[in-house]
Formats: structure tokens, C-alpha cells, sequence
């Protein structure tokens, strides 16, 4: 199909908005299609999605912003994609809100929005383009300056998100992994060892796993990884399964939790024996989650990071990042800062103590961007830190707390310290000796400190400021955005796997709380003009 773009919005004489009652009309104007109709979707970039579709003249494609469009008030509504279909055809509401009362025929059918998402992961996989994302946050900033929010007050959270698997012991691991091989390689006419073959028998599952108990769960897992052994040494022989999923995940299986011995024979890992643990397979249905212990839970899935402009009256998700949940919290600081251009004077960004750190700090500074955060993580330095000067480059220590003056000053690269040496006499009577605990040599004194805790107690002290307390209530508003990501938009129960469609998935849940944001911010206006008319 070729691309053309929606832009032909004139009214028909068959349009059904012309069927209504004025009562209907005005019921119609209130309701939530009138703010999507006017503000989400003319915000919606059809051009980011012209790449999807042939140069080639041909017959033209479906309307890319009904598409999406209609994506959004699916999870906007909580509804299916039937459901969604079946909306459209019958409730002129949906019409209003995707410009489609004109149409004589509505351009969804039920598979049209399966093949718009297979097509965008398609093109993501090929070119490591999110066309998703570089829309949702297109139509963000559409919609912040409707809504008069600018990026210069800002504050960002991440979220676990779960992916939809069970996690697995590693028996069933082993067992779903051996039994996906077996069923591929009965598929494709390849011969199966009698002793294999009850892999692909009904409710053999069940029997392996819960009903055999002559023997504990290591020993049924065992058998099954020799059984693993077997199957990958008929697959390797022919070659015919190099290109399978099931064959590919066992063998990644077998790599990280087992390890063969200097005989040549094949044993379990012992737990401490496995590595990147965090990245192990964990149920072939979902390779690519990975776990995370974090806030005394274990979280298995993906991570998402948001961003959250805040204006006078209202407050909108302007950017997301999506990634295994293994992704570190100061590392999407960094790339979050690394995008983007400079910023107005005055403007800040606040995050909890995760997001931390020089490297980051400086990355802002140079956006012109203040980065705080609000609470402090790993070991804290004494306060006495905060007054040591150092040399702009951050390697040389120049003054101590006392104001006293190193004789000599070196940097030591491995440790990313400054060594100083200062005279004996300058020591003995300092009144922080206890606190600043140097190392006292024959002839002088040795201080090894880095500049890095020197910025973090200088955190510390700013900590204590009404000026901090007020940037860590407005962080406290951001809290609200994952905990309605779960409550009212089910991101834990995406109806996929793997990290690129569930990625699909919560870009259209921020498209869809800002769509909500938006709404309570018209129904604001609207009840404000509403009092001023009464009074």
C-alpha cells in the first residue's frame, strides 16, 4: 500500500452528526470525544509512519491517525481490539473522535490493527527506530503547549512493569524448553528417541513435573538436561534447526545453567556458579525478561521511566523509556539528558537519589538544566567534605576544611582520588582531625579524598534547606504516575511478550493518561468559564 495522508477532514452531506438531535449534539460536544477530536488527533504525525508503506503508486493505505488514534482509546477506555472495532461502526462518540462521521464504511476491520503493530515492530527490529514513541511524544508536546506546560519544571520515576509469564522452577524450565524442541522436531518429520518421545505425549507435563515422586525435583531435572543433550546432538547433525526459537533457547538454557566438567560430562549449575543471574533465561515464552530484586520484591519483566512536565494548573508525561528491568535508574537520567537540547534559565528537574550522580549532574549543568534528588543512596560522607576546594578539573585538592594548604598533591586515576600531603604541625591541631581522620607518617600527613565525596556532602547539607524540602514535595507528585499506569491502565497485564511489543503497549498507555490528563484539564476550563458565567 501506498501512503497518503488523512488530511481531507470536510463534512458530507451523509455525515451522521447531521442525524442528531440539537440535545444529542450538545451531549455529544460534552463528552470526551469533543477534546479528543480537537486536540489528540490532529496532533497525531502521520509522516512518522510513512515509512511503513511503499513509494510505489498503489492503493492507498488505511488512515494512519485513525489507526492510532483508535489504539489510544483502547487503552483509554480499557477496551479490545474488537471491541474497538465494533465501537466505531456503532457509537457515533468514537466516530467524532477518529473524524470519521463522513466515511461510509469505517476504515477498521479487526485486522487492521494487528498488522499496524506487527508492521511498526517489523520496521523497529530492522532499523531500531520506535515510531511509537517518536510520535507519543510529538503529540505530547502538541498537546503541553495547548495546555501551557513548558519542560522547564520536570520529575521523573521509573516502574516495574511485569511481564505476563509464570515464574518457572527450573525443572519446568528444563522440561518447556525440551518439550518446544521435541514438538518442533515432530513438525518437520525428524525421527525422536523412544525414550524422548513422551516430550509431545498429552499430559506428560503433569506427569513429570507433579506426579513422579520416586525421585526429588534435581534429579527429574537432571534426567531432562541428558534428554536436552541428546535432542541438541540429533539437531546439530543436521542442521535443519539453527534457525528455530526452540532450538536457540535451549541452547542458551543449557550454556547458563549448566557447565561441563573437565571429564566432558554435563552438570547443573550450582546457584552461586551461575553468571549474570539477573539475565538468565526465565520462561522460554518471554527470553528476553530478566528479574530485579528491588523494594523487597522480585520483580520479574521490564522497567519504565517517565517523565512528567508540570504547569500552573495541570501536569503531562512529555517522554518514556522502556527497558528490562536489569536497566539502572542513573542510566536513564543519562539518556535522558544526552537527547535533549538546552533548557530556559531556571529550569530543573527533580528524581529520587536512583538517578544520582557527578556524571549526571554535569550532563544537566551542561543543558543548562538543575538535577536534584531527593533522597540519598549508598555510604554518606562527613559534612566537613562539603567546604574541601578542589581544582576546576575535579583531581587536585587546593584547601582542607581548616584552610589549610597541602605541600604537595597528587591524582590517582585508579581510585579517581586526590592524594595530599599536608605538614604535620597544620594536622595535630586541627579541630576536625577526629572527623576528617587522616593518616599521620613520619614527616607528614596523608589525606586521600575525591571529589565525588565532596559532592555528595555537599548534598547532604543542601538536603537541609526549606529550598530542598520544597523540590521534594513537587517529587512527590510523580508517584502518582505509576500507580495509575496499574490501577487504571493494567500495565502489568500486557497481553504480550518480549520487550519490543510490550514497549508498543505502554507507549499507548502515556498516550492514553496524557489523553486523561488533558480531559481533566479541559473539564477544568470548562467549569471555571461555567462559574464565572453564574457569578
Amino acid at each position: 500500500m501506498s501512503f497518503v495522508k488523512n488530511d481531507n477532514q470536510q463534512l458530507t452531506v451523509l455525515d451522521s452528526t447531521f442525524n442528531l438531535t440539537e440535545r444529542e449534539k450538545r451531549m455529544l460536544e460534552k463528552s470526551w470525544a469533543k477534546t479528543f477530536a480537537d486536540k489528540v488527533f490532529p496532533a497525531i504525525d502521520e509522516n512518522i509512519f510513512s515509512v511503513l508503506h511503499s513509494e510505489k503508486a498503489s492503493r492507498p493505505n488505511t488512515p494512519v491517525n485513525v489507526i492510532v488514534g483508535a489504539l489510544i482509546l483502547k487503552e483509554a477506555l480499557n477496551v479490545t481490539d474488537d471491541e474497538i472495532v465494533e465501537a466505531m461502526a456503532f457509537d457515533i462518540r468514537y466516530q467524532y473522535a477518529l473524524h470519521t462521521t463522513s466515511f461510509e464504511e469505517q476504515p477498521i476491520s479487526d485486522r487492521t490493527l494487528s498488522r499496524f503493530r506487527a508492521r511498526v515492530l517489523s520496521y523497529e527490529t530492522e532499523h531500531d527506530v520506535d515510531l511509537i514513541h517518536e510520535c507519543v511524544v510529538k503529540m505530547a508536546k502538541e498537546i503541553s503547549d495547548f495546555m501551557d506546560i513548558t519542560p522547564d519544571k520536570q520529575r521523573m520515576d521509573s516502574l516495574m512493569v511485569a511481564a505476563n509469564i509464570r515464574n518457572l522452577s527450573l525443572l519446568e524450565l528444563f522440561y518447556t524448553c525440551v518439550a518446544n524442541l521435541c514438538k518442533i522436531m515432530d513438525e518437520r518429520g525428524t525421527k525422536i528417541p523412544d525414550e524422548q518421545h513422551h516430550y509431545i505425549e498429552k499430559d506428560d507435563y503433569n506427569k513429570c513435573i507433579y506426579h513422579k515422586r520416586d525421585m526429588d525435583a534435581t534429579e527429574r531435572t537432571v534426567i531432562v538436561m541428558k534428554d536436552a543433550d541428546i535432542l541438541i546432538k540429533i539437531c546439530d547433525s543436521t542442521g535443519d534447526f539453527d534457525d528455530t526459537s526452540e532450538y536457540q533457547l535451549l541452547i542458551r538454557l543449557l550454556k547458563e545453567r549448566t557447565i561441563i566438567d573437565d571429564d566432558g560430562s554435563r552438570r547443573l549449575r550450582q546457584k552461586e556458579e551461575v553468571e549474570n543471574p539477573s539475565e538468565v533465561l526465565l520462561n522460554p515464552s518471554d527470553p528476553e525478561a530478566t528479574f530485579r530484586y528491588k523494594a523487597g520484591g522480585k520483580h520479574l519483566g521490564y522497567v519504565g521511566n517517565v517523565v512528567e512536565a508540570v504547569g500552573e494548573k495541570s501536569s503531562l508525561v512529555i517522554d518514556y523509556d522502556y527497558q528490562q528491568n536489569t536497566y539502572a535508574d542513573n542510566q536513564f537520567m543519562k539518556d535522558y539528558l544526552n537527547e535533549k537540547k538546552d533548557f530556559s534559565d531556571g529550569s530543573f528537574i527533580v528524581a529520587d537519589g536512583a538517578y544520582s550522580g557527578e556524571e549526571n549532574s554535569r550532563l544537566a549543568s551542561e543543558h543548562n538544566l538543575k538535577l536534584v534528588t531527593t533522597n540519598f543512596t549508598g555510604r554518606k560522607p562527613d559534612e566537613i567534605y562539603a567546604d574541601f576546594v578542589f581544582t576546576d578539573d575535579g583531581k587536585y585538592l587546593i584547601k582542607c576544611k581548616n584552610n589549610c594548604v597541602p605541600e604537595d598533591c597528587i591524582y590517582d586515576p585508579g581510585n579517581d582520588r586526590s592524594v595530599a600531603y599536608f605538614r604535620i604541625s597544620d594536622c595535630e591541631g586541627c579541630p576536625y582531625k577526629e572527623r576528617c581522620q587522616p593518616r599521620f607518617l613520619k614527616t607528614r600527613v596523608r589525606k586521600e579524598v575525591s571529589w565525588k565525596s565532596v559532592g555528595r556532602a555537599k548534598q547532604l547539607q543542601y538536603m537541609q534547606t526549606e529550598e530542598f524540602s520544597e523540590y521534594a514535595k513537587f517529587r512527590n507528585g510523580v508517584e502518582a504516575i505509576p500507580s495509575l499506569l496499574r490501577r487504571r491502565y493494567h500495565v502489568d497485564k500486557i497481553p504480550v511478550h518480549g520487550k519490543k511489543r510490550t514497549r508498543l503497549f505502554f507507549g499507548f498507555k502515556i498516550a492514553a493518561l496524557d489523553f486523561q490528563k488533558l480531559l481533566d484539564y479541559t473539564n477544568s476550563l470548562d467549569s471555571h468559564a461555567s462559574n464565572k458565567k453564574t457569578a
